[in-house]
């Protein structure tokens, strides 16, 4: 039976890597790289190249910076309000919040949650840089905006303790029904996190 070259295999087996592609997608992406322009594909291997060698976490809060030993354009910003920090998992998280358009304060990067699990502790998270922003310009607040999971609860009774000896205000993201969502739809647990974090109208 006929196949594609190995150096074609090799590419579909490198594209399978990414998240939610398949080997027909992987396939099909392959395919269309081969077909193109070389320019396209040559654009594509330069911008991953340069986003590997210029990109690296902040010094501060650890969300992506250009530059190694570079500040984000958050933590460089002075309309950012310093006395609020948001605690989060992933870089990714950041973009998420920012686009909200609701928080002007700073982040600080965990790189992931604690997980016993998965051998996952402390050690393994930016805990310790994080205590060492809080010795230098400890913030008034901290929000915990960690998954609503065991392995985020957890983290967050971690660091709550960590942050609470600095002086520094602790709070969690408020949880419940999305918006648009019926009653329903809502499982118990969600009920439960809707009804104890009401507000008065």
């Amino acid at each position: 039976m006929t196949d594609y070259p190995p150096a074609f295999t090799e590419l579909v087996e490198a594209l399978r890597q990414l998240p939610s592609v398949g080997p027909r997608s992987a396939e099909r992406h392959a395919l269309f790289l081969l077909q193109a322009d070389a320019a396209v594909s040559e654009r594509l291997a330069a911008a991953v190249t340069k986003a590997r060698t210029e990109i690296h976490p902040c010094r501060h809060c650890g969300f992506y910076a250009q530059g190694a030993d570079s500040l984000c354009s958050i933590c460089s910003s002075p309309q950012r309000d310093s006395s609020l920090w948001c605690v989060v998992e992933q870089p990714s998280d950041v973009i998420k919040l920012e686009k909200s358009n609701f928080f002007r304060g700073l982040y600080h990067v965990l790189g992931g949650r604690l997980s016993p699990l998965d051998k996952i502790g402390p050690e393994d998270l930016s805990i310790a840089k994080m205590e060492q922003r809080l010795a230098e310009a400890p913030p008034q607040e901290a929000v915990l905006a960690l998954a609503a999971d065991a392995e985020g609860e957890t983290t967050a009774l971690y660091l709550a303790p960590i942050l609470k000896k600095a002086g520094v205000k602790v709070s969690r993201l408020a949880m419940g029904l999305p918006a648009g969502g019926g009653l329903e739809y809502a499982d118990s647990v969600t009920l439960g996190y809707a009804l104890s974090g009401r507000r008065e109208l």
